[in-house]
């Protein structure tokens, strides 16, 4: 990513390690009891998330893991249907949806809709930052964090070579 003199390194690579660390300590709580949780990433960087979140949660308990891709368009949501790499039956399953960024809620929310349609038990959403913006009617269960920015600003998640988040 290009640094302009507005940019802010919100959190470096290690502290970004250490919110998914504690994030997946926050599912573990609210999910003790179950044998096995489905973390489902919104692609491309929530699918990125989930893997890692999915890792700290096996690392940390006994519960069978399994990560799932979510695929939709950002932008225009309703221009092709949500899908989704379901290897299993979701079947009384507690599903944890993952996205980098809550800005406005939408791709949060048409993400969510997918799983509304299937025999879940609970549908929970994890978030690595909200920026408490939200014009759709959701809500991160489990956040990273949460940063006070004005609507012009934007947050940029860098993963891969150099990760950090941003604020420009």
């Amino acid at each position: 990513m290009k640094m302009n003199l507005s940019t802010t390194l919100v959190l470096n690579a290690q502290q970004m390690e250490q919110k998914l660390c504690r994030m997946a300590w926050e599912v573990l709580e609210k999910n003790h009891q179950e044998s096995h949780i489905v973390i489902a990433g919104i692609s491309p960087k929530g699918s990125i998330l989930a893997q890692r979140l999915s890792k700290y949660l096996s690392d940390i308990s006994s519960i069978m893991v399994e990560v799932i891709e979510v695929k939709l368009d950002k932008v225009n949501p309703l221009s092709s249907p949500v899908q989704v790499s379901a290897h299993s039956e979701l079947n009384d399953k507690v599903v944890v949806l993952v996205d980098d960024v809550l800005k406005s809620g939408k791709t949060l929310m048409y993400g969510a809709q997918y799983f509304l349609n299937q025999p879940i038990k609970k549908l929970m959403t994890a978030i690595l930052i909200d920026r408490n913006y939200k014009t759709y009617p959701i809500k991160a269960d489990v956040v990273g964090l949460s940063l006070a920015t004005t609507l012009q600003e934007h947050v940029s998640v860098d993963l891969g070579k150099k990760e950090a988040v941003y604020l420009n």
